[in-house]
């Protein structure tokens, strides 16, 4: 029981529809403009950057609480702390791609991801990773892009640096951090087909 403890409320939390709501905070369907997206992405394109980093602080923060919650809870019933803090954000994860809120259609996860992350693994990791998508994007100046190979840049990170800068649960990350990168990528499979074909929007451009 305690394990369905921690799916269900994580789950609600990453649900939190938070591009939507502060869409319509502003009297806009954010689900209509841009790429349709409730991501902090679209919303920073199509209402600003104070909108959009309150919905990237929002969305993180989502992932960050669920982690913690999972933590709590199976600390008080005796389980793993540490794989109730994995579960507890991967399906915080799965709640923001596909929150029952909105017909189970979401964002893409990647800031949630970063908040899930932030409280699971080594900061040195979560530092290498948030570099690599800034590098990618100042290159290429496309979002997509940077958000899928830094997605992948995390399990790589945590194969080779994790037994130097941590100890224990070294599988446990390792299979977290593939489904966390298996998530991103299939939530940008149609970017990463516009992609292929020449036809993804670079940051700034106009759509």
């Amino acid at each position: 029981m305690i394990w369905l403890a921690i799916v269900i409320p994580c789950y609600l939390i990453g649900s939190f529809p938070s591009g939507y709501l502060v869409g319509k905070s502003q009297g806009i369907d954010i689900r209509q403009h841009g790429s349709r997206n409730i991501g902090a992405t679209n919303v920073l394109r199509v209402m600003g950057k104070k909108w959009g980093y309150l919905v990237f602080l929002c969305d993180s923060l989502k992932g960050f609480l669920a982690v913690k919650l999972g933590v709590l809870l199976a600390a008080g019933a005796g389980a793993d702390p540490n794989l109730a803090g994995v579960v507890g954000g991967i399906c915080c994860i799965v709640g923001h791609n596909y929150t029952v809120w909105l017909g189970f259609k979401g964002g893409k996860g990647i800031a949630t991801s970063i908040g899930v992350s932030l409280a699971i693994v080594p900061i040195l990791i979560v530092v290498i990773v948030l570099l690599v998508w800034l590098a990618v994007f100042f290159i290429w100046k496309y979002v997509s892009l940077a958000s899928i190979c830094a997605a992948l840049s995390l399990p790589l990170a945590i194969l080779i640096l994790f037994p130097s800068v941590a100890h224990g649960n070294y599988w446990v990350l390792v299979i977290f951090s593939i489904i966390v990168a298996a998530l991103a990528v299939w939530r940008h499979r149609s970017n990463i087909d516009r992609l292929l074909h020449g036809k993804e929007n670079r940051f700034g451009s106009k759509r």
